[in-house]
């Protein structure tokens, strides 16, 4: 959707608030965990890992102190899935972020690159609402992901591109994004508990459905996946997703907008 020609969009210069969903990533943390330091050195960095219930030492691996990077542990008691996971590190950041910060969410498998976080806030501080890491632009990578997880990816990226009214997104299942955080608190205060209902991938597909009634200005940079960093199996269940992409599109259809102007 287009932004509003009447709302000013100041710049956002201020922290960065990091949400980590992670499920069994003891393996994969450390390192991640030590490239968020170094891009602290350059940018005000927290990061709130979510530990959603994992049975290894996960939040253990988290509290364990790297290099002065500010990291608040999360915890669910029992695995709930990455929608859950996903909603409990936004409304943490959120009740710590001030007016000026933004809220980026990346996956705990060290698949993602830190170093983007630069980007994405020079993307929100240009006038963008909402940036995403996009594997489907020019300089955009996804060719060490496995090929149906490639498959899948690109198929859903058709599917939605076709059917949904979203400018400015061609990669609509990317896990990594930042939000200004103004925005996310727009749309929490309409949608509450409901922001995010969906316990699989597909959460991150619908958090970018009911941001549209907000009218953001969503911008996209070019991501390099790092598939062949991730240390662990992957959690996607292809059937089940795919099942949850078509039911998302269906209530999508089928519910009405917001009655009031968010």
């Amino acid at each position: 959707m287009r932004a509003e020609p009447d709302r000013e969009r100041a710049r956002t210069t201020g922290r960065a608030h990091v949400v980590l969903p992670a499920f069994n990533e003891e393996t994969a943390l450390p390192v991640l965990l030590e490239r968020l330091a170094e891009a602290a050195l350059t940018e005000e960095l927290t990061v709130w890992v979510v530990d959603d219930g994992s049975s290894d030492r996960s939040a253990a691996v988290a509290e364990s102190g790297f290099g002065g990077l500010e990291v608040r542990v999360v915890r669910h008691a029992v695995n709930l899935g990455l929608g859950r996971a996903v909603q409990t590190g936004l409304r943490a950041a959120l009740e710590e972020s001030g007016a000026d910060d933004i809220i980026v969410v990346m996956d705990a498998d060290d698949t993602h690159d830190p170093g983007l976080i630069r980007r994405l806030r020079e993307e929100i501080a240009a006038g963008a609402d909402v940036a995403i890491c996009s594997r489907f632009v020019p300089g955009g990578d996804d060719r060490t992901a496995p090929p149906v997880r490639r498959l899948l990816s690109r198929g859903a990226a058709q599917l939605f591109r076709r059917s949904l009214a979203v400018d400015g997104v061609r990669d609509f299942t990317s896990g990594y994004r930042a939000y200004r955080a103004t925005l996310l608190e727009r749309a929490s205060a309409h949608w509450g508990d409901r922001l995010i209902e969906e316990q699989g991938f597909a959460c991150m597909v619908e958090l970018l459905l009911k941001l549209r009634h907000c009218r953001p200005v969503i911008k996209e940079v070019p991501l390099a996946l790092r598939y062949d960093r991730k240390r662990g199996p992957s959690k996607l269940k292809l059937r089940r997703t795919l099942v949850q992409y078509l039911k998302l599109l269906i209530r999508d259809r089928l519910s009405p907008a917001p009655y009031r102007k968010l």
